[in-house]
């Protein structure tokens, strides 16, 4: 656990670090969905980072996993990602003296890692967004209102509820903002085109919460972005196409860092 202040108080993060503790390239920060946590991962990070001879570093944010629950009176805000991006995350990462990450997001946390990455690029070595969000969807919001449907009449409560200390507050977080109507004009593109850092996007043909207009729209902003458009694949890439995924978002961390590691050493001979 970490302790951070937010706001007028103070709140404990649950961490995880994982993969190879000698590894001689930046750490990858593991930054999870709408409903994520450490737990909600699995063994992914690990089996990552092991792979690719990487360090690790996996959190559950404000009010999901272990980490300390959001008040029952504390809605979530319009500015809930950006206040993750430029507030939380840099916090975290002087508190545990992490510096220039790689950033690995999926979903919202691939939003996150995006804005994070358009403020404080040269604190970071380079993001990998899986199933980015960039601007609201239709295609999203329907989705977003049948995983409402499931936790109101399905079994969707009960499956989240060992992963978090507070299942309900987790979800209403999450779902609430999303559908709320003044969230609608939700837009980062103008942060996007901000970003210089080394970008892998990725997303799946299938994925239910966003057409490829997500990262189509992050390659046309930032040109030296990478794609990786994946067949037979839904909204979590690292968990329907896991080796896919570790095979090329490795080789593109590594082969950058690798670069960035030989550039140093030729600067300072």
């Amino acid at each position: 656990m970490v302790d951070l202040p937010w706001r007028d108080r103070r709140i404990r993060l649950e961490i995880d670090w994982v993969g190879d503790a000698d590894s001689s390239y930046p750490p990858v920060v593991f930054l999870h969905e709408g409903l994520g946590s450490v737990a909600l991962w699995k063994d992914f990070p690990d089996r990552f980072c092991r792979a690719n001879g990487l360090r690790g570093l996996v959190y559950s944010r404000y009010g999901y996993g272990r980490s300390t629950p959001r008040r029952p009176d504390e809605p979530q805000t319009r500015d809930f990602l950006h206040h993750e991006a430029e507030v939380v995350l840099p916090a975290l990462l002087a508190k545990l003296d992490i510096d220039r990450p790689w950033l690995f997001g999926h979903s919202d946390g691939a939003s996150i890692a995006l804005l994070h990455a358009a403020r404080h690029g040269a604190d970071l070595s380079g993001i990998v967004v899986a199933a980015p969000h960039i601007m609201v969807e239709e295609i999203g919001l329907a989705s977003i209102r049948q995983a409402r449907e499931a936790w109101l009449l399905g079994h969707l409560r009960e499956r989240l509820a060992p992963y978090h200390l507070d299942v309900d507050s987790a979800f209403r977080s999450w779902n609430d903002i999303w559908l709320d109507p003044a969230f609608r004009d939700w837009d980062i593109r103008a942060e996007v085109a901000k970003i210089s850092v080394p970008v892998l996007a990725i997303q799946g043909e299938g994925d239910e919460y966003g057409t490829l207009e997500q990262v189509r729209g992050i390659q046309r902003l930032a040109p030296h972005t990478h794609l990786a458009i994946l067949p037979d694949c839904g909204h979590s890439p690292h968990r329907d196409q896991p080796a896919r995924i570790i095979a090329e978002a490795g080789q593109f961390i590594v082969g950058h860092s690798s670069s960035s590691i030989r550039l140093s050493d030729t600067t300072h001979k």
